[in-house]
């Protein structure tokens, strides 16, 4: 067997302030062998992306690398010059950031972005460089790749900025791709063609993977080994297929039993009481022990060692091997006595009233080029969308990235004006609405955004940014009450309340996720947009923030239009779903219709390519190939038909009007008129 491409032993990262070292990696080791994939997983906080940024030397000023090796192809890589070190960045090891909005230059065209590391490390000419980013745009599934070139990240949807840092990491072919939660933000076609486009580049160059994710269906199809890593060390190291058989170590099975699946429907998910423990925060003997339910005075004397409890399975836990541990998937949490356990999320109640209601709603982006910048088109972002949401219901809006969700959300909440159409909430027409009546009404509404490190104040402390807009739009709420609120809010998200004195680059992805949640709650709105909020999140913590999603509706009433691309979230929380595809919803209906029994190719194809743990990769069938057209020009007749495998003539030029496939259930398909 051949020596391993990298190697790391007893790595040790150290966060300082105040003349105070405390461990945030703490002397961790693994290997990693030509053409594997490595998974790290575990929740925020845990220092799985500090890892990834102390191999790379790239730790922000306040962390250092305080002990251990890392080794690639037996150089230490702590004894290289800065100089050698930017030589092997890009060429030998490359990363795939977790935030793309942060990673990626504001001021320069995503293009130059990555023609620099093309004719950095290949010296390709200006022209070749250009001609393989057009290459590299197309093989990740930006649509529109060449005119794309021109663009600037905030031009693009978060999902195709994920898409920029993937091509941008993938240009050089490294030897180690460092892929820090690379498919967070593509929907699940879209992590699929990625998927397959790095493992053909595993088999084709040898590439190893550091994958770190906290998507166990990823993990599942794509990993040859996994580590459980939690606050700073790794407490479990297997083969994937043992891992996923039957994990060990407790936290490893909450991790699995937080997954939202259809036997959770209707209840609470089974989340991880209590917190990661802070930076600075002494913790003795086992560092899971606060929050493990067997727990033993044992556990919290010596911190238990790594040991090998079987062949090739490591783990850090006094009862691993010992003894039969609870099933894999324990009944969740109970719930707290005042809030009913819902038997479903299916439409057996009353109907409620209409909250909101959008009719013909069209938002077309103009093209402009020139000296003068003439409008030479317009890109349809949203083309005649018309849907309702109900008192105490949630309408999921899904599709691929691109197909105009996010503008529909900005829309709903008026940070973007329509073409045509209308928005009314409760019977009002928002569009109609003086500036000062729309400002008093925002605090019926508010919104999520996709990007939490974009979308908070980088100035602003926690407790400012969860209080602005109490102030703003709650002013009879005195100081003391908004303290004990802010405090109040950070629990329900999984923080602590000390937290609110920090400010947002000091959180991890995750946390700053929940962060965005809890300002979106400050005000108590009647109607929640949620733009993708459980993106950021680990499993552990997104069942909590679905949990207290379902909670507050149940206590208080309230709506969500919910926006994401994981059909495993829209299946426990949704009461309703709508399918988007280039601007157009293409089907409607009550959750367990469409989920159960979807009626539209495309539809049919998002739940095809949803990875599911305990498959490989390359097992589904019918997974979408095609790139999606670019809403700028979209195909004639049926939107979808190019990449349609059932696609009739009549798709080529009509497009299909709306069409019944059961009671509360249509499609705009033709083959339901057959």
């Amino acid at each position: 067997m051949s020596d391993p491409l990298l190697v790391v032993e007893g790595l040790r990262t150290v966060v300082s302030a105040g003349g105070v070292s405390w461990p945030v990696v703490d002397g961790i080791s693994f290997h990693l062998n030509r053409g594997e994939t490595f998974a790290l997983v575990g929740e925020s906080g845990c220092g799985k992306s500090l890892t990834a940024l102390s191999i790379t030397r790239l730790l922000p000023r306040e962390a250092s690398v305080a002990g251990g090796h890392v080794r690639l192809g037996g150089v230490d890589l702590a004894l290289l010059p800065e100089r050698d070190m930017r030589d092997i960045r890009g060429r030998r090891i490359a990363m795939i950031f977790q935030e793309p909005a942060t990673s990626l230059n504001p001021v320069l065209t995503v293009g130059a972005q990555v023609e620099e590391a093309l004719v950095r490390h290949l010296r390709l000419s200006p022209r070749q460089a250009r001609q393989r980013v057009v290459e590299l745009f197309e093989a990740v599934g930006i649509p529109d790749a060449r005119r794309r070139l021109s663009e600037f990240p905030f031009q693009l949807s978060g999902g195709l900025r994920q898409r920029v840092m993937i091509a941008m990491a993938i240009a050089c072919e490294p030897d180690i791709l460092i892929a820090d939660e690379p498919t967070t933000a593509l929907d699940v076609t879209i992590q699929a063609q990625v998927l397959e486009l790095l493992r053909d580049l595993q088999q084709r160059t040898g590439m190893a993977m550091l994958l770190i994710t906290h998507d166990l269906g990823v993990v599942s199809q794509m990993a040859s080994r996994v580590a459980v890593m939690y606050a700073g060390r790794l407490v479990e190291m297997s083969e994937a297929s043992r891992f996923f058989a039957s994990p060990m170590h407790p936290y490893s099975r909450k991790l699995f039993a937080s997954l939202p699946e259809a036997s959770a429907r209707g209840r609470r998910l089974a989340s991880i009481p209590g917190f990661v423990p802070s930076v600075g925060e002494q913790v003795t003997g086992c560092r899971f022990a606060p929050r493990c339910e067997r727990a033993e005075a044992t556990c919290r004397g010596d911190e238990p060692a790594l040991v090998e409890v079987v062949a090739g399975r490591e783990v850090r836990c006094i009862h691993a091997g010992l003894d039969a541990l609870p099933p894999l998937h324990p009944e969740a949490d109970v719930p707290p006595t005042d809030v009913p356990v819902r038997e479903g999320r299916e439409c057996t109640e009353a109907p409620s009233a209409t909250l909101l209601e959008v009719s013909g709603l069209t938002v077309h982006f103009p093209i402009r080029r020139g000296l003068l910048k003439r409008v030479v088109g317009y890109v349809r972002a949203v083309d005649g969308v018309s849907f309702q949401v109900r008192e105490g219901r949630t309408l999921a809006l899904v599709g691929e990235s691109g197909c105009g969700k996010t503008t529909v959300g900005k829309s709903v909440v008026r940070l973007l004006e329509e073409s045509r159409g209308s928005v009314a909430y409760d019977g009002v027409n928002l569009e109609t609405l003086a500036q000062r009546r729309l400002r008093t009404m925002r605090k019926k509404f508010q919104i999520v955004f996709q990007d939490p490190f974009s979308s908070l104040d980088p100035r602003m402390r926690v407790a400012e940014i969860l209080q602005e807009g109490i102030i703003a739009l709650d002013p009879g709420c005195g100081p003391g009450a908004r303290s004990e609120r802010t405090a109040r809010l950070l629990e329900q998200v999984g923080l602590e309340p000390e937290s609110q004195w920090r400010y947002p680059h000091e959180f991890s992805g995750g946390q700053r996720q929940r962060i965005a949640i809890a300002r979106a709650l400050a005000v108590e709105p009647r109607l929640l947009v949620c733009d993708e909020p459980t993106s950021a999140l680990d499993v552990s913590v997104q069942a909590q923030i679905l949990n207290l999603l379902l909670d507050l509706q149940d206590r208080l009433g309230l709506a969500y239009l919910f926006i994401t691309h994981n059909l495993s979230v829209v299946r426990h929380i949704a009461h309703d779903v709508a399918v988007m595809y280039l601007g157009r919803i293409v089907e409607h209906g009550e959750a367990e219709a469409v989920l159960n029994a979807p009626a539209h190719p495309y539809t049919r194809a998002l739940l095809e390519a949803v990875p599911r743990i305990g498959s490989r990769f390359g097992s589904r069938s019918g997974a979408l190939s095609a790139d999606l057209p670019s809403p700028a020009s979209p195909p004639s007749g049926c939107h979808f038909h190019p990449r349609c495998t059932q696609a009739l003539d009549t798709c080529r030029t009509v497009y299909p009007s709306m069409t019944e496939a059961g009671s509360h259930h249509g499609a705009a398909c033709h083959l339901l008129r057959r």
